[in-house]
């Protein structure tokens, strides 16, 4: 026997319903510019601290780190599967806390440790240190995987969420998380590994200054 329960729309999305053609245009999108721009500006950072120490973290421990590929293969999982679990603890923290604290805070530890983090990867052969390591990275960048999303969509009226929250966000991973494993091979494969550290700082830094102007959407949310 099956239970069937229908999930309630918000009263927003019900109202919007019944608007023009307009509805999820690039027209009705433009008279969101400043919500656009918000999203390409808090996702710089996170999508980049998310590809480096995911996707490339892999590759990193094998060509610099010097582990083995099934050794380092078995620390990202490792880590991936303790980051997986502690997303909805800090999902907690920002229906507590508010969603701008948790972006804050992994604006600034992220601004001020990725450089010594991936540093120290760079030079450990303990197994233990590299996955404690990469733990505090991953701890770190959960300020922005866990509620990103729900940052993005409190942005957005009902009418223009879904192309709101999509469009920007696929135009900032696409080009800074999606070339982030390549910038990081190209400046170690010209003898200039320490400048990918820097750049992943940077790139931080300008959501970090996002975050710190933005106000918290959970108190302004655009969802109704």
């Amino acid at each position: 026997m099956y239970l069937r329960r229908n999930l309630q729309e918000s009263v927003t999305f019900n109202d919007e319903k019944t608007l023009s053609a307009t509805r999820g245009s690039l027209k009705e999108l433009a008279q969101h510019s400043k919500a656009v721009f918000t999203v390409i500006g808090l996702t710089i950072g996170g999508t980049v601290a998310f590809y480096t120490f995911t996707t490339y973290m892999q590759k990193f421990l094998v060509n610099t780190s010097g582990f083995s590929n099934a050794t380092a293969t078995l620390i990202s999982i490792l880590t991936l599967v303790v980051f997986m679990l502690v997303q909805p603890l800090f999902g907690y923290l920002s229906d507590r806390l508010g969603r701008k604290p948790l972006l804050i805070a992994f604006g600034a530890f992220g601004t001020l440790f990725t450089v010594p983090i991936l540093s120290g990867l760079s030079h450990t052969k303990s197994f233990e240190t590299v996955f404690l390591l990469i733990m505090i990275a991953l701890v770190i960048t959960s300020g922005y995987t866990s509620i990103n999303a729900v940052v993005k969509a409190e942005l957005f009226p009902a009418n223009i969420r879904a192309l709101g929250v999509g469009f920007p966000y696929a135009i900032a991973v696409s080009i800074f998380g999606g070339s982030a494993e390549y910038i990081a091979l190209q400046f170690k494969n010209n003898g200039h590994q320490g400048w990918f550290y820097w750049y992943a700082t940077t790139c931080i830094f300008i959501s970090l200054v996002m975050y710190l102007s933005m106000s918290d959407t959970k108190k302004h949310s655009k969802i109704d």
